[in-house]
């Protein structure tokens, strides 16, 4: 059980926001099923979504226990650009997610993984998440590092945190970017209206940081490699569409119409990675190809 308790500041909020901002990897549906099924109790008593928040409120958050579906090996090619006994390095293709969800349950990563790895995977984040240590997005493609065990999951989590791990992702973005180079340091947080969207300077945001270089300019585009100092989710979609250069493609933080035919989702790759390997103690540095896609937009734009 989780107890909250309500100052000032937060008094006149409704509790289903305010609980949805507590907790930013639940959605707002899942709070306000929660509060339905009196999971929530203010002053030990139930209340409904609409409830207006009073200061010295006590809240009591019941949390049930989640039943997770039994996730299947699954014979799906792998790009591999690096694997030994400790960690394994993937190319993720565009359009595949890493680890099950409701609505993708099955073509995982994570489903190719139990399949190739059989039962050499950490098991620290559950069974859904067997070796994940950190994601990419469904369209965004390139480098992945997971763990095959708990050693190697709890260095490069170690790593994750202080922010040593070497990321370097390439992407098209929109406009002629003015400077040559550039940092975005700007806090990133759950959209307060919509869940499934990230912002910046948001209530509940963490510093988040960006370097940006750019490497080749198409009038209406730009070709930029992105070094990241931290790891917040949708970061340089977030960051890139903050200065006014959302990524090609990326149609929540971008255009609504994107002005390339066929083009599925953002034009991002994560293309370095660099760590220091949990077992020998040594600095690793590996890098995935631009995708057949990537490629082929980059001629068309010089064209």
């Amino acid at each position: 059980m989780k107890e909250l308790f309500i100052v000032e500041s937060q008094e006149g909020e409704r509790i289903d926001r305010y609980l949805a901002d507590a907790m930013p990897q639940r959605s707002r549906s899942y709070v306000q099923k929660l509060i339905k099924t009196q999971n929530v109790l203010v002053n030990q008593e139930p209340v409904k979504a609409s409830y207006r928040l009073l200061t010295g409120d006590r809240l009591e958050i019941t949390m049930p226990d989640a039943r997770e579906p039994d996730i299947a090996a699954e014979d799906i090619p792998l790009d591999i650009l690096y694997e030994d006994a400790d960690i394994i390095i993937i190319n993720k293709p565009k359009q595949m997610v890493v680890h099950p969800a409701p609505g993708h349950y099955s073509g995982t990563l994570v489903n190719a993984l139990m399949y190739h790895c059989r039962q050499e995977l950490s098991g620290i984040n559950g069974s859904l998440r067997p070796g994940i240590v950190h994601r990419i997005d469904m369209d965004t493609t390139g480098s992945l590092v997971v763990c095959k065990n708990d050693k190697a999951h709890q260095s490069l989590a170690g790593q994750l945190k202080e922010h040593s791990i070497r990321r370097i992702y390439v992407a098209v973005v929109h406009g002629n970017i003015r400077q040559e180079t550039g940092t975005v340091d700007a806090p990133i947080g759950r959209h307060s209206t919509d869940r499934k969207r990230m912002c910046v300077h948001a209530k509940n945001g963490k510093r988040a940081v960006t370097h940006y270089k750019v490497l080749e300019r198409f009038g209406d585009f730009s070709y930029i490699q992105c070094e990241l100092e931290t790891g917040r989710t949708h970061q340089i979609r977030v960051h890139m569409a903050s200065i006014g250069h959302p990524l090609l493609g990326d149609q929540v933080y971008g255009p609504r119409k994107c002005p390339v035919p066929g083009l599925v989702g953002q034009t991002l790759h994560a293309r370095t990675l660099g760590l220091i390997h949990p077992e020998t103690g040594e600095y690793l540095e590996v890098e995935a190809p631009l995708p057949e896609y990537f490629r082929s937009l980059l001629e068309r734009l010089r064209g």
